[in-house]
């Protein structure tokens, strides 16, 4: 694969940066293309009524033809949940470890679209040829089986993508990341690197994961009499694991809880991933027959999502299991980022119940603190360096971690999503931009839901709605019915009535005025009400709701 003159890589993220989630990175070379992950962000509050968000592939349905196929670091939803969207555009291959396309099937099962997706499983240290690129799967540690880095040989230079990563010497499943191949690139020259920021804010080593087995053992010692309940992330395949080896230990038989804990677990131990013996799982209806001390149930809600099971125990809006006085809860898991409210919420209702919480010392990070990011860096020596995964801050201290390793600072690139970067070895810089918004799915619509229509949604979540209904003779545009007002999460109409006749006074002032300029254009009559009315309820109540007029004909 040699360089032709003046050819230069492409990379152009899509997604993954200035925030955690939605990974996703295009890299180009003349007429190939490939995809490094593709996942998806979950919403934040204000996005209200969106379920997920996902990369604008505009870019690449552009550019089908180019693509060679799409290559995964590992199995979690923010690398992972957003192929199904992707491969409703566009039918492309996938490449990734067992575990990663084990996981992606569930998926492509969910969406019709296994029997049309080629899957390709790679292990970890296997080379395979796209096109131009050349991609070797490093052994990587990450708080997921199979977990793996990319080093991604171009005519132009060799690029590592360190996917998530963390250094752990004592790993639950599998062994140890491959230092040595990140060594043998950096002694090749490294071009371009792109390196996981998500802990770079936090100074020394992350805590093997092995450490959390240790913690369970103790809760498990110490609270023999009661039933125990953990939450944690489903994709934590190796935290799942240590679940298991602790209620091995203590003689507990396991119930799981929450629809994508069941896939993982049902998909990690076909692949044997997850080493279960074969009479401890039980299914939640068998849990009568046991004592309290016999069981461990481990579940969704680590998060305090609204509709993950541990969030319905805590509730009472889960239909088999009732949080009871004495249950020991473990939340094991960190909150995310904006999530501390939720988890709060959840937190506080399991007290109310009886239950005893831990949310503290049972979880470890999948990412990688400073001193292992500075060890990674300083085996691959790259001449361009490009932080990933992270929001802004993160990118910025990561750039200046590279730049006390001796990263020159105009060698250092912080991109945002849709960001064109060309490199070769005599010099690199952005070129370009192509779409990168976020595209919102509601429900079955993707991308149906925009900034005019979340707009619309926060002001009826914050001032509610009120429906003005008229019916006007159709050519004299007099008036035959109505004024009506119909509320919605304004006033409650019983107990404002006198507001509301003055509001229908106010609309047929507007009318009349209107009439008597011999307006008859319904979108102008329309305006005119809503301006009268607006106007009139600021005043009485200093609230701004959103007015619908209804002009009926007759």
């Amino acid at each position: 694969m040699l360089a032709k003159e003046n050819s230069k890589v492409k990379i152009i993220p899509l997604g993954g940066l200035e925030q955690i989630g939605m990974n996703i990175t295009a890299f180009e070379y003349e007429d190939n293309i490939i995809i490094v992950d593709c996942g998806i962000a979950f919403p934040e509050d204000e996005m209200l009524g969106i379920d997920l968000v996902i990369p604008d592939f505009t870019y690449l349905k552009n550019n089908v033809d180019k693509i060679k196929g799409v290559v995964l670091t590992h199995g979690h939803e923010d690398h992972i949940g957003s192929l199904p969207y992707l491969l409703k555009e566009m039918n492309v291959p996938i490449y990734g470890t067992k575990l990663t396309i084990g996981l992606v099937e569930n998926k492509l099962k969910e969406h019709n679209l296994i029997k049309t997706t080629r899957r390709k499983v790679v292990k970890q240290g296997q080379t395979i040829v796209l096109g131009n690129f050349k991609i070797e799967f490093i052994r990587s540690n990450h708080s997921i089986a199979d977990a793996v880095a990319l080093a991604i040989t171009t005519p132009a230079g060799i690029i590592i993508h360190s996917g998530d990563f963390k250094i752990d010497y004592t790993p639950v499943f599998g062994e140890v990341i491959n230092l040595q191949r990140f060594a043998e690139y950096g002694k090749k020259g490294v071009l371009a690197f792109l390196c996981d920021s998500t802990n770079v804010e936090r100074p020394g080593y992350t805590m093997s994961e092995k450490t959390v087995g240790k913690a369970f053992d103790n809760i498990f010692s110490e609270n023999r009499r009661s039933r125990i309940i953990i939450a944690t992330f489903a994709s934590n395949v190796d935290r799942v694991q240590q679940v298991i080896n602790s209620a091995v230990k203590f003689k507990r038989k396991m119930v799981v809880e929450g629809r994508s804990m069941i896939n993982v677990v049902n998909t990690a131990k076909e692949l044997g991933y997850l080493k279960i013996p074969s009479d401890m799982l039980i299914d939640v209806e068998e849990m009568k027959n046991y004592r309290d001390d016999q069981i461990v149930i481990i579940s969704t809600g680590s998060q305090g999502e609204p509709m993950a099971a541990l969030s319905r125990m805590a509730s009472n809006n889960h239909r088999r299991i009732t949080i009871k006085p004495g249950d020991m809860v473990v939340l094991s898991s960190t909150p995310i980022p904006g999530n501390e409210k939720t988890v709060s919420r959840v937190i506080n209702e399991l007290f109310r119940k009886g239950a005893k919480v831990i949310f503290q010392d049972t979880h470890v990070s999948g990412h990688a603190c400073q001193e292992e990011i500075k060890l990674l860096h300083t085996l691959v020596k790259p001449k361009y360096f490009i932080p990933v995964h992270g929001e802004y801050r993160h990118l910025i201290k990561h750039a200046e971690l590279a730049e006390d390793l001796g990263v020159k600072k105009d060698n250092i690139f912080i991109l945002s999503p849709g960001d064109i970067l060309e490199l070769d070895n005599e010099s690199g810089g952005l070129t370009g931009r192509v779409p990168a918004e976020a595209v919102l799915v509601d429900g079955l619509g993707v991308g149906d839901v925009g900034n005019i229509v979340l707009r619309d949604r926060q002001h009826l979540s914050q001032n509610g709605l009120i429906i003005v209904v008229v019916t006007l003779r159709k050519h004299s545009a007099e008036v035959v019915a109505g004024p009506d007002i119909i509320s919605r999460g304004f006033v409650y109409v019983r107990e404002s009535e006198t507001l509301i006749e003055d509001a229908k006074n106010v609309i047929r002032e507007a009318l009349n005025q209107c009439l008597s300029k011999n307006i008859t254009d319904w979108s102008r009559i329309k305006t005119a009400l809503k301006d009268a009315l607006s106007e009139f309820l600021w005043k009485q109540t200093k609230r701004n709701p959103m007015i619908l007029p209804i002009i009926m004909e007759l």
